[in-house]
C-alpha cells in the first residue's frame, strides 16, 4: 500500500575541493552519500547519528584545510513515499524520474527537492520551510492512488518498504 511518512533522519552537508570529495563514501552502513555538486556531498543516516557521521566525514576530508562539515538536519524535512505506487505518486507532481538512480534532484510540486531512491522507497528532502506545503501536495497524490499518511514519523531506512509503526 502507498504510504506517506514523515521521516526522521540525520542530514550532513560536506563542502570541500572536488578531488577531496571524490574519495568520500558513506562513513558507515545505513548512511547514503549523495553528490550534490562538484564541491558538495550530502550524507543521510539514522536520526541521532549526526555527531558520529560528522566526525567520520571530517576525518575523511581532514587534508582539505578549507573543508566544512555541518549537521544540517534542522534545515531539512524528509518525506518518504513507500509502496509500489511511490513512483506514480511522484510522477503526478514532477517530471523527475529517480528510478535506478540513488540520488537526483529537481522540481517537485514547484519546489526544489532532493530525492533518494531505493526500490519501494522515495525519500524526498525539502528545505524545512517547504515541509507543510510539500506534505499537502504529496498527500493529494497519495489519496488519488488509494494511499494514506502514516500516523507517526518513521526513522530513515534504505531497505525495502517501510513497515508502518
Amino acid at each position: 500500500m502507498l504510504e506517506l511518512l514523515s521521516t526522521d533522519a540525520s542530514v550532513i552537508s560536506c563542502f570541500a575541493a572536488p578531488d577531496t570529495l571524490d574519495h568520500v563514501a558513506a562513513p558507515s552502513a545505513g548512511v547514503v552519500c549523495c553528490r550534490v555538486a562538484p564541491d558538495e556531498i550530502m550524507l543521510i543516516g539514522q536520526p541521532g547519528a549526526a555527531e558520529e557521521i560528522v566526525r567520520a566525514a571530517r576525518s575523511r576530508i581532514a587534508d582539505d584545510a578549507h573543508a566544512v562539515v555541518l549537521d544540517a538536519s534542522d534545515g531539512w524535512a524528509v518525506w518518504t513515499l513507500s509502496g509500489h505506487e511511490a513512483n506514480e505518486a511522484l510522477r503526478r507532481l514532477s517530471a523527475v524520474d529517480p528510478a535506478g538512480r540513488t540520488y537526483t534532484a529537481g522540481d517537485v510540486a514547484r519546489v526544489p527537492v532532493r530525492i533518494v531512491w531505493f526500490p519501494g522507497l522515495l525519500h524526498l528532502l525539502v528545505g524545512a520551510m517547504w515541509r507543510d506545503y510539500l506534505r499537502e501536495r504529496l498527500l493529494e497524490a497519495c489519496r488519488a492512488l488509494g494511499g494514506r499518511e502514516a500516523a507517526r514519523p518513521a526513522p530513515w531506512t534504505m531497505l525495502g518498504e517501510v513497515d508502518g509503526p
